[in-house]
């Protein structure tokens, strides 16, 4: 690959202190992550030189966009930034969207394209249907929409329902007694709901009944007026189930389903998530999502993990059309 020289002129020097990092700390990264390319910086001048010089231009300037809209920087944020830029992305579009501020005074935002296209698709749609494997976001943003909805006035409650697959859903216990056992199988959506809310309000709203926790065999029979419901771990529902909780659904509501397709524990293996997008074809409302490996928002290990599986998954599709 030839050589290419360019400069990149900052909009002023007050920026500067933060786009290189506290002791250059950022543009250390910029350097190890492109090591063919020398950068030299003079006053509010930054000149590239080398293989890779219009892709670390394209950084600095997604990195000053994200510094002018507000967002502050740092090596994580940074690593994601030249990963999407080498994917030809436009971070400082994606990483800036801010859904609502959390319960420890943070913002709460897209970290991948995949989120971002989850985050537009639910605000276009009353049912949206997001698919991908563990640790995507999936769950925890649907939850943060769901308080973000409830706190524009835009819904009334939150309902928070998932198949309880391990517990059985036929109980034949008392509601107290039902609470007490289903409770660890929603851990993931009540960790989500107090990362949002501050834990006083978050108790107090679930004690008024505005935001609601029940199993999945509990929405029969009802119809589900001005709320946002979350079906999680919808994979493990049987088609039937699915068709009842997606015919509950009222005036005024919106709804997310979430689940991955590599962990289905129903009986029989058939999962009521499966053909969904064929079948619900041209039904306007309607938005479906698919994440992978690459928003994996954990630690990257997780992400290496899951796409191993997903490039098994596919030579093993692939074995499968040469026999």
């Amino acid at each position: 690959m030839q050589d290419t020289k360019v400069r990149f002129d900052l909009p002023g020097n007050e920026l500067m202190p933060e786009l290189l990092g506290h002791g250059d700390e950022l543009l250390q990264v910029i350097e190890i992550s492109f090591p063919k390319t020398k950068i030299h910086v003079r006053g509010n001048q930054i000149t590239i030189d080398g293989e890779s010089a219009v892709l670390v231009e394209q950084v600095f300037r997604e990195m000053t966009r994200m510094l002018e809209r507000g967002l502050t920087l740092d090596a994580s944020i940074l690593k994601k930034t030249i990963e999407m830029v080498k994917e030809d992305e436009n971070p400082s579009e994606i990483l800036t969207t801010e859904l609502l501020i959390n319960a420890r005074g943070k913002p709460v935002r897209a970290k991948s394209l995949g989120q971002k296209n989850y985050l537009d698709t639910a605000s276009r749609n009353i049912i949206t249907f997001a698919v991908g494997p563990a640790g995507t976001g999936k769950s925890w943003l649907a939850v943060a929409l769901a308080v973000s909805a409830m706190q524009t006035g835009e819904v009334d409650r939150i309902i928070l329902t998932r198949p309880l697959v391990e517990a059985g859903e036929r109980v034949g216990f008392l509601p107290g007694d039902l609470m007490a056992k289903v409770d660890p199988y929603f851990r993931p959506l009540y960790d989500a709901l107090f990362d949002m809310l501050e834990p006083e309000k978050a108790e107090r709203l679930l004690e008024r009944g505005q935001i609601e926790v029940a199993p999945l065999a509990f929405m029969r029979g009802r119809t589900l007026n001005n709320s946002f419901i979350i079906l999680d771990e919808a994979q493990n529902t049987t088609p039937e189930q699915m068709k009842m909780f997606l015919t509950r659904i009222g005036f005024g509501s919106r709804v997310i389903v979430t689940g991955d397709a590599s962990q289905v524990d129903v009986p029989g293996g058939r999962s009521g998530i499966e053909g969904l997008e064929n079948i619900f074809s041209g039904i306007d409302g309607l938005g479906f999502v698919k994440l992978g490996a690459r928003d994996v928002v954990r630690h990257k290990i997780v992400q290496d993990i899951v796409q191993a599986y997903e490039n098994a998954e596919r030579q093993s599709k692939k074995n499968s059309g040469n026999k």
